[in-house]
Order: structure tokens, then C-alpha cells, then sequence
């Protein structure tokens, strides 16, 4: 049975689980002043507890395994960093463009911050949400890919999913995604959005990955595309700078959003 010092340590692990969306062990072990060893049998602890689940490096909320968030409830995690990681992503479409809009939070946002004087923009997007959000903007043309339905994201995948982007010479696709590795570059959680993703690369002359800092370094079950296949990787200044500084070895140009 763990002491009273340890149950308490896990306590504050978990709270700050909750707050920040995942955890390292470096980062805990200079937080609470004991070593990387026993910040390890902590998370083994809390795993065993079913609180949360191990990653490399540190640990993520147990549901991430269980089931995936609705967008609704995804969109208040880490939400001011999306707003600002879409609003700088947003400053990069220009007027005349097709751009292809992937499903997510983070591109959600962006949607949110296109600006009202573009013109005779093509917004191609999976995402019904989008769709709907950009109906009034009055110098966009939104197309929406077709498929099958999958409610919790609002989003349309295979069968039929990919069809459309067969046909599309886009500018440049916006993705979201679940992890970013040096080595295993982007992945998702989910199969069927990979799929989708992966179409949307090939559809576009440019890829620009979106994703907040809680995405980097991990290593989720779906390969979408190595880090050559994106052009920039837009996130934010709570992504760790070794963190950053290895992806950047690794070929991947960044820029943050502020």
C-alpha cells in the first residue's frame, strides 16, 4: 500500500493530468523532487489503478485508450492553445486558394479565424461542422467530401470517404492529428480518419499539420504519413524545446502560434 508522501504525489499527478492532458516523467520528477525511477512506479501505480494510461516518457488520461471524445468535449482541452495554433494557421490561406480543411478541434479553429476578406476560396472538408460554420462566410465555397458518418466527430470516412479527393488539386490541406514522432512521424487514433488523411495529403500540393503540444512525441496506432509528406508543422510555445529542436532535426520546419 502506497505511503501517505506517495498518495499524495498521486493525487497531484493526477490533477495535473487532468489541467494538462498528458504528463512526463522528467517534468514530474523535478516537480516533486524525487527521482525519475520512482515517478515511473507512481505511473505504473496509477496504470495498474486504471487512472491513466503510460506512454513514452509519461502518460496520458486512462479514456484516451477507452473511447474517444466527442469534438464537443475535445475542443476544451488545451482550447486558448488551439484557438491561437488556428488563428496563426488561418494567416496562411489566401484569397483565390482551395484548401482542404481536415476534422478536429484545432481545425475548427482555424475555420473560426478565416478572415472575412478572403475571396473566391474553395474550402474542401470532411468535417460537417466545418461545413456548416463557413456557410455564411460570403467568399467561400464550401465542398464537402462525401461518405459515411461518424458522429462523435461530425466527420465523413469510408466507404466512400475518399472518393471525391481523388479528384481535388488542392493548394494546401490543413490536418489534425494524435501524435508527432520523429520516427513514426503522424498518426491518429482512429483507423478510418487515417484513411482520410492520407487522402487529403496526396490531394494537396502543400500539408500543414496542426496540432497542440500535448500531440508531440507520442505515438498513436494509426500511420497517417512520414514527416517528409508535411510542409510545416503549426503548435504552440508549451511544446518542450528538445522536443521541438528533434523534429526539427528530423526535417520538419515549425512554427508556432502565438
Amino acid at each position: 500500500m502506497p505511503s501517505l508522501e506517495a498518495t499524495l504525489r498521486h493525487q497531484a499527478i493526477l490533477e495535473h493530468l487532468r489541467q494538462e492532458g498528458q504528463v512526463r516523467v522528467s517534468e514530474l520528477s523535478k516537480r516533486f523532487a524525487v527521482s525519475a525511477v520512482t515517478i515511473r512506479a507512481d505511473l505504473e501505480h496509477l496504470e495498474q489503478q486504471g487512472a491513466l494510461r503510460r506512454t513514452r516518457g509519461g502518460a496520458v488520461p486512462a479514456q484516451q485508450r477507452r473511447f474517444e471524445l466527442p469534438l464537443e468535449a475535445s475542443r476544451q482541452v488545451h482550447a486558448r492553445e488551439k484557438e491561437r495554433i488556428g488563428r496563426h494557421a488561418a494567416g496562411l490561406v489566401r484569397s483565390g486558394e482551395t484548401i482542404i480543411l481536415d476534422v478536429g478541434s484545432t481545425t475548427t479553429e482555424l475555420a473560426r479565424s478565416l478572415s472575412p476578406s478572403l475571396r473566391n476560396v474553395v474550402v474542401v472538408t470532411s468535417a460537417l461542422n466545418i461545413a456548416l460554420l463557413l456557410e455564411s462566410h460570403p467568399g467561400i465555397t464550401v465542398v464537402v467530401t462525401g461518405g459515411t458518418l461518424r458522429p462523435l466527430q461530425h466527420s465523413l470516412v469510408n466507404p466512400y470517404g475518399t472518393l471525391l479527393l481523388q479528384e481535388i488539386n488542392a493548394d494546401k490541406a490543413f490536418i489534425g492529428c494524435n501524435g508527432v514522432h520523429p520516427e513514426k512521424g503522424f498518426t491518429n487514433t482512429n483507423l478510418q480518419e487515417a484513411e482520410v488523411k492520407r487522402a487529403m495529403i496526396e490531394a494537396a500540393r502543400e500539408t500543414i499539420v496542426l496540432a497542440d503540444h500535448s500531440k508531440i512525441m507520442q505515438v498513436a496506432t494509426a500511420r497517417i504519413a512520414p514527416l517528409g509528406a508535411a510542409q510545416l508543422l503549426v503548435t504552440s510555445s508549451k511544446a518542450r524545446p528538445e522536443d521541438l529542436e528533434a523534429l526539427r532535426k528530423a526535417g520538419l520546419e515549425i512554427a508556432l502560434g502565438t
